[in-house]
């Protein structure tokens, strides 16, 4: 009887680091997300983590919904209230327009002490980041130049080198 103890107590005791390490899942790289395998919905489209009004940057990235970003959007958002220690209190993450994108930087809100830092990116899941100065609540456009059309114009690599043979003669 003793034996079937201490093997249940040892069982138990495994399950239970087991399980710690399982639940704590901190080791979660955001940055190694790779790009989805189903088809786009349409040209050109795009996914954001997306959240409302999380805890914390790990809750946010960690629970948001996979799903395509709606076709009248080209940006994902990042709005982080935080303490004037730095301490989160809320992050909300989405697709956004490029009116939506207009109020980026940060700014003090004087009768809560608390800041609000908001940042725009354009890509697939760019917004893995949370904004939390001037520095990086900025509008990260990716693709400058675009046709009337949409489409993104590639630079000849013929006319490239020329100009840069030009410039170094």
């Amino acid at each position: 009887m003793l034996l079937f103890y201490h093997t249940l107590a040892v069982a138990s005791l495994q399950i239970f680091i087991c399980s710690g390490n399982w639940a704590i899942a901190k080791n979660i790289n955001f940055y190694n997300v790779r790009p989805p395998l189903d088809s786009t919905p349409f040209p050109n489209s795009f996914k954001c983590f997306t959240c409302a009004n999380a805890v914390d940057n790990y809750n946010c990235n960690r629970w948001a919904e996979d799903k395509w970003c709606p076709e009248n959007t080209q940006y994902c958002l990042t709005v982080h209230h935080f303490t004037s220690r730095g301490r989160s209190t809320s992050v909300t993450k989405k697709c956004a327009t490029r009116d939506e994108c207009r109020s980026v930087g940060c700014h003090h809100h004087r009768e809560t002490g608390h800041k609000e830092c908001i940042s725009c990116c354009e890509g697939m899941i760019c917004n893995v980041e949370i904004p939390t100065n001037h520095t990086n609540a900025v509008f990260a456009v990716m693709h400058a130049w675009r046709t009337s059309e949409g489409g993104r114009r590639a630079i000849s690599i013929p006319l490239l080198a020329s100009v840069v043979t030009v410039t170094l003669l």
